[in-house]
């Protein structure tokens, strides 16, 4: 068995500008012990800014793609950094924390930092503590103050804060926030639009129904996604035929795999055959990427099927999205 390459030649290596840093490298800063982090924190000033955002991005990446990775003590320790992509970077590592002692941190970041880029990333981390104050994972005094800095942020100087504030509450049950959405929805902005959308598909709300579906062909392609994943977030039966036939002609592969997705949520009538008959083909052609994402979105669809919810939300609407 090779020997474990020293945590000190880790550094030494984000210090050598000559060479990329090695990839394989990246796991090594996951649960990071406290002398790993002294030691970290003494050579990390020498590091030059595009080396730190370039190693937070790709620790993120990461992290998306390896569930046994957590990079939460690296990221806790670069929230008081001087460079605000520093603190950006360090808190969308830190998206599904679920430590209630991170929240002061957070509140003081959305409320103080100076850069609205971090005041927004760490509004973004909120919404998983909005979410678990929703399941009584927190206690409900930490929610409503959690909630009611949101609130005032939603009045920030900045539009990317307000956003990310209002996408935070999604899950919130507050009576203000529906004023909230209806008001960002009726934007003449699409990343006004696409904030409501992703409040509303967080909300689990049917009043929304209607405005979702009506987006589902919006000219805009990140309305239109955000409006497929609301669907899909809501169980919009009533969504289905639309997804199914942009499914047909839809080529960008992205954008193909959001549809596959809300399906998988959705499910119902079509659904299994047409994702089964898309696995069949990414077989034949060999296209294992295509193939693993299918057998996930299979697997999710079962889920869907097992809970038995489908159809549940299949009602009558106002407009035909098929005609939309």
């Amino acid at each position: 068995m090779p020997k474990e390459t020293s945590f000190q030649t880790i550094l030494e290596a984000l210090l050598d500008l000559s060479a990329t840093f090695p990839a394989r490298y990246l796991a090594r800063f996951s649960d990071l012990e406290p002398a790993q982090l002294e030691a970290l924190a003494q050579v990390w000033p020498r590091v030059p800014l595009a080396r730190k955002v370039a190693l937070l991005e790709d620790l993120q990446d990461l992290a998306e793609d390896d569930t046994l990775v957590s990079f939460e003590a690296f990221a806790r320790a670069r929230l008081k950094d001087p460079e605000p992509a520093v603190r950006a970077g360090a808190l969308r590592l830190l998206i599904e924390c679920e430590d209630v002692h991170l929240i002061p941190d957070l509140l003081d970041l959305l409320n103080a930092d100076d850069e609205p880029e971090v005041r927004a990333a760490a509004a973004v981390v909120l919404g998983q503590f909005v979410y678990l104050g929703e399941l009584d994972k927190i206690p409900a005094e930490t929610l409503r103050e959690i909630e009611d800095h949101l609130l005032a942020a939603t009045q920030d100087a900045y539009p990317v804060v307000r956003q990310r504030s209002l996408e935070a509450l999604g899950t919130s049950s507050r009576p203000e926030l529906p004023a909230l959405i209806e008001a960002a929805y009726h934007e003449n902005d699409p990343d006004w639009i696409v904030s409501a959308l992703f409040a509303m598909g967080r909300s689990g709300d049917l009043r929304w129904s209607k405005q979702i579906l009506s987006k589902l062909n919006d000219p805009n392609q990140a309305v239109r996604t955000e409006a497929m994943q609301a669907a899909g977030e809501l169980g919009l039966a009533a969504a289905r035929p639309a997804l199914l036939d942009r499914l047909e002609d839809e080529e960008d592969r992205l954008v193909r795999h959001e549809i596959i997705w809300a399906l998988s949520q959705i499910g119902g009538e079509g659904v299994r055959q047409r994702l089964e008959e898309l696995a069949d083909a990414a077989e034949a052609e060999a296209d294992d990427e295509e193939a693993e994402f299918l057998e996930e979105a299979l697997s999710n669809l079962a889920f869907t099927e097992d809970t038995g919810l489908f159809d549940m939300f299949d009602f009558e609407t106002e407009e035909d999205p098929d005609d939309l």
